[in-house]
Parts: structure tokens; sequence; C-alpha cells
């Protein structure tokens, strides 16, 4: 017998202290915030495009949805441009309950408080319903809200880095690790990013997904062991060794 969990890394320690307790396996995959990097070689209206969808997908409510974008300063204002362009033409639905909307404005606020600014959106749509407008936030730094949390709803904070170096830095300084998405051309590069980034799924020129041909799953805050594919499977197998 063993246990599996998808959810907030709150209710993964206390699913995992109940079977260490009694000493069952568990699988867990928990929350993330997500690095989307765009370095300066990178097709930035391919970058721009799937970053909205990325960002954007179910709301973003979504443990790998894009959060933080992490953009090579020397193209960070053209691709801005384009992220804007894209992200005012997805369509939105709302958050599934006030209670998450009311988280998302107060890490908006209170990033804004401490320095971000806003790009695009940043309030709640005026009406019926649980709807937050699509909302960019630049000048994101640590020890904001937008830097530091997870971000379950549209808002994508973007954060500027000198180079490829100090992407890999600042995408790794988050207690998260379930997956990320780097955009560059140079083949070297992306191999180093592959190496370099304490996560469980690296996406090069594409948005994180989930597919049942592939082992996922994240480290760090977001959880441990594997769903899908082959790996999945084993983590949910005993195995006897026999000796004849």
């Amino acid at each position: 017998v063993a246990v599996t969990l998808t959810g907030s890394e709150g209710a993964g320690s206390a699913v995992a202290a109940i079977a260490g307790r009694e000493l069952k396996k568990t699988v867990l995959e928990l929350g993330g915030s997500d690095a989307f990097i765009v370095l300066q070689d990178a097709d930035l209206e391919q970058a721009a495009r799937v970053g909205a969808q990325a960002r954007l997908q179910n709301s973003g409510q979504s443990c790998i949805s894009a959060k933080r974008f992490i953009i090579e300063r020397a193209i960070s204002e053209q691709f801005l441009e384009y992220f804007k362009s894209e992200v005012e033409k997805e369509d939105i639905a709302p958050v599934a309950t006030e209670q998450i909307l009311e988280t998302v404005e107060r890490q908006v606020a209170d990033s804004i408080c401490l320095g971000a600014r806003v790009y695009l959106g940043g309030m709640r749509r005026a009406g019926a319903g649980y709807f937050y407008l699509p909302t960019i936030l630049t000048n994101v730094k640590p020890g904001m809200p937008a830097y530091d949390e997870e971000l379950f709803g549209p808002v994508a904070a973007v954060i500027i880095v000198k180079d490829a170096e100090e992407a890999i830095e600042v995408a790794n300084s988050s207690r998260y690790g379930l997956g990320a998405s780097v955009f560059t051309k140079d083949d070297k590069i992306a191999e180093r990013f592959v190496k370099e980034l304490e996560v469980g799924v690296v996406a090069i020129n594409g948005m994180v997904t989930s597919d049942p041909r592939l082992p996922f799953g994240g480290v760090k805050r977001s959880g441990y062991g594997r769903e899908l594919a082959d790996f999945g499977m084993y983590e949910f197998t005993n195995i006897k060794t026999v000796v004849h």
C-alpha cells in the first residue's frame, strides 16, 4: 500500500507525516513556481505566444503553469511588448474560489507596495464571478510575494537578468522545483540549463506539460517521486528478489 497526492505543500507535509508513521511509501506532486526563461537569441514571438498560454492555462491555476518570467535584459522590452499583446488575446475564466481570488489580490497588492510595477491588469474584474484580470508585473524582486510565492492565478511575474548565468541562479532561487521552460536557439546553452536547473521537468522552446509516456514530478518543496510512465509504475511496485 502506498499514497499519492497532488496538492499544496501543506497538504503534502501532512500526508507525508502520517505515511511516515505508518511506514508507507508516498509520491507527492505539490506546488510550483515554474521559471519561463527567455534568452536573447530566442524566437521572441514564439516565446511570447507560448508564454501567454503557459501562464494562463486554467486561469493560471496549475502547478505547472509558467509563473516567473526570467528575461535577459537585452531583449526584455521587445519581449514584453510581444508578451502583453499575446496575453491580451487569451480568453480568461474565473479562478475556482473566492479564497484564491483574495490570495492573488493580496499577493499582487503586497508586491506593488514593495516596488513591483503593473505592466498589465493588476486587479479583479468588475461584476459577478471570481475573475482576476490577466496581469503582468515587472520590477519583481526578492522579498515580494510575486517573487517568493506560488501565484495560483493569471499573474505573470517578470524578472530581468543580465545573462544566462544569472537566469539559472534566479530560477534555482525558488523553494519549488517542478518544471521550467527555456527559450534559446543555442543547443549548448540549452544543454547547460537542462543540467543545472533544479527541477523535475525542463522544456526547451516549449511549455511544460505532463505526458503519460514520460515520468513527471518535482524536487525541493514541489515534492518527490514520479508519476506516469515506467517510473511511475515502479513507485508503487515492491521488488521481490528470489535466489535459487
